[in-house]
Formats: structure tokens, sequence, C-alpha cells
């Protein structure tokens, strides 16, 4: 598969993670990729790793909670390249707190900073030139979007606000050869958990239990890539997210057992 061959495909988040799994996956398609993400770094040994793979890359440090860095960024990417054909909404955070716990309001807008306006700010500012190649938008949303999760409120918020975001863009971009992919992956194998803050703002600090049961980032690069690829409307990356999706409409109370359920299996060796 070549369908990506020289295309420029910038990826928030890309230093670890998805991100990162999606970058290799992608760079023997020799891709111009632009990697996006605070730790300069990190983001220079995944660009190595994608130049040998037969990528170009080009690394750019940015904070995706400020607006104007955003801007700047995208900016970069056409002076450099001239041109964007897909841009990844990858960079994430979560928290792990129920509503009662949480310590400060503030620790909501943190996550909401990183998951939801971090992918307006990267997608309102790439939007005029996405609609110059008719490219390709993805927002790595999660199964959390379509329910509520125990202790994930912050978190599952910030999702579905995405989903709301992302697909009330893809009826204005109607016509116009842009393409919205959401991607909805369940529990992956990422350090998003063990990086996630508590109710004080304080690093979560530890993998879950049950984080060998997960999906492997690669396995979840690869369902992405084929969701790009056909242009896909929503990508879920298991069956209980597909199934757990239609099951919501005619037994909520099934659905609110299974989150429960889910999120205690997690953290269980």
């Amino acid at each position: 598969m070549n369908h990506f061959r020289n295309q420029v495909i910038l990826i928030t988040g890309a230093s670890s993670g998805i991100g990162k799994a999606l970058a290799c996956a992608l760079a023997p398609q020799a891709p111009k990729l632009v990697l996006v993400a605070r730790d300069r770094s990190r983001l220079q040994e995944v660009a190595l790793a994608c130049e040998n793979l037969g990528a170009s890359a080009l690394v750019i440090p940015t904070d995706v909670t400020d607006p104007h860095a955003c801007s700047a960024m995208i900016q970069q990417v056409v002076t450099h390249y001239s041109r964007i054909d897909v841009l990844v909404n990858n960079a994430g955070m979560s928290m792990w707190s129920t509503v009662e716990d949480a310590h400060d309001v503030e620790l909501y807008q943190r996550v909401m900073a990183v998951n939801f306006f971090g992918s307006v700010y990267c997608t309102k500012s790439a939007l005029p030139f996405l609609k110059a190649t008719q490219g390709r938008i993805v927002a790595i949303s999660s199964v959390a979007s379509f329910t509520g999760l125990p202790a994930h409120s912050a978190y599952c918020a910030s999702k579905h606000a995405m989903n709301g975001f992302f697909e009330s863009l893809r009826i204005e971009l109607a016509g116009t050869g842009v393409t919205v992919t959401i991607v909805a992956p369940d529990f992956v194998q990422s350090e998003i958990h063990e990086r996630s803050i508590g109710p004080h703002g304080q690093p979560f600090g530890r993998i879950l239990d049950g984080h060998s049961r997960f999906l492997p980032a690669e396995k979840c690069a690869d369902m992405i890539i084929k969701g790009m690829t056909l242009r896909k409307r929503l990508v879920f990356t298991s069956w209980r997210g597909q199934w757990g999706r239609w099951m919501k409409l005619m037994s909520p109370q099934m659905i609110d057992w299974i989150a429960r359920k889910g999120m205690a299996d997690a953290d269980r060796p």
C-alpha cells in the first residue's frame, strides 16, 4: 500500500503511544511526516525511527493548548512543505477522579484544553490547506465518547465534545472533498493512563494492572490507517465499542454496568 506516498501527514501527540505507532506504521509508505508534541527529544527519536523506515520527518515541538502556537506550527508546515494532506488530531490526556473527589474544576479545564481545544486549534488553522488538497482529518477520540465511565468524567466530556465538533465539521465540509474520520479506540497499550492526572492534579504514575491485555498501539495504528485510507466516518478498535453504541439505545442500564465492569477489569491483574 502506498496511498500516502509523498503526502504531508501531520500527527499531534506523536512522541508516544498511538501517535508514535501511527507514524512508524505509515513510514514505509514514504510520506512526509510532521511530528508534533511538547517533548523535542522524544519527537526526534520517533523521527529517526520513521526516517529509517522510509519517511521524511519534520519535528515541531508545540503545546496544542496554545492557539497561537498551533497557528504558528501550521504555518511552519506549509512554509516547509507547501501543503497539508492529512491532519491527525491525536494529542490527549486523561484524568482519574470522581467528580466529588476532584480538588479543583481547573483540572477539567486542563483536560479539555488538550483533548478538545487542542484539536479545534489545529483543525481551524489547517483547514484552508486541507481544503486545497481535498485532504483528510482524523480525530482520535475514544469509546468513552459514546458513554460515561466512572472516575473519568473529564476525559469522557472532552471526547464527547470532540465528537460533536468533528461530526458538525464533517457536514460543513460536504462537497469540499475533505473527509473526517473519527476513531474510537478501546483500551490501548500506551502511556496515557500512567501519565493521567489524579484528583489533586498529581500524576497517576503507574501502569494499569490489565495493561498487557489492552490492544497494542501498533495494531491500533493499523486500524487507523485502514480507516484513513478508506476515508471512513467512524473506526472502532473493539467489538465492545461497536456493540455498545447500539446496546446503549436498547438497554442503557446494561451499558452503565458494562462501563463499571470495564473500568474495574482494566485495573485488575
